[in-house]
């Protein structure tokens, strides 16, 4: 099974998805959950023109195939600027409000080390929230 790597952006009212090696192949929506079945949907429509027009389906779109979505720190940001705040992200990831505000607005782009380190503190959040039980 080949593992398709799809990107996400925030756009000013929007998201938007590509998947790098598959030229042409994009999606928008309002929402991220929106953007993600809409780019199933661009991929399916995609096969399904090139079996139409009898013409070369990419080898990764051969067979089963599985879609890893990745987002940069600036859009996910912008996304979650409404709910995490510079300072409970600050708690979180250890990384000072100045610098994240950088990230958030596009002034510099964090190093790999400071994306681990936002990746792994929502991830760290993700699993005490979802071993919650109310």
């Amino acid at each position: 099974m080949h593992e398709l790597k799809a990107t996400i952006e925030s756009l000013e009212h929007n998201y938007s998805a590509y998947i790098p090696e598959l030229d042409g192949v994009v999606a928008t929506g309002s929402t991220i959950s929106e953007v993600k079945a809409n780019l199933i949907d661009a991929l399916d429509d995609f096969v399904e023109f090139c079996t139409e027009k009898r013409c070369e389906i990419p080898g990764v779109l051969k067979g089963e195939y599985g879609i890893t979505f990745t987002m940069d720190v600036k859009s996910l940001l912008s996304m979650y600027e409404g709910i995490f705040t510079k300072a409970g992200l600050e708690r979180l990831t250890g990384i000072n409000q100045k610098q994240l505000w950088h990230y958030a607005n596009g002034k510099s782009v964090p190093r790999r080390a400071q994306i681990l380190k936002i990746e792994n503190a929502l991830h760290r959040l993700g699993n005490e929230l979802i071993s919650l039980r109310l």
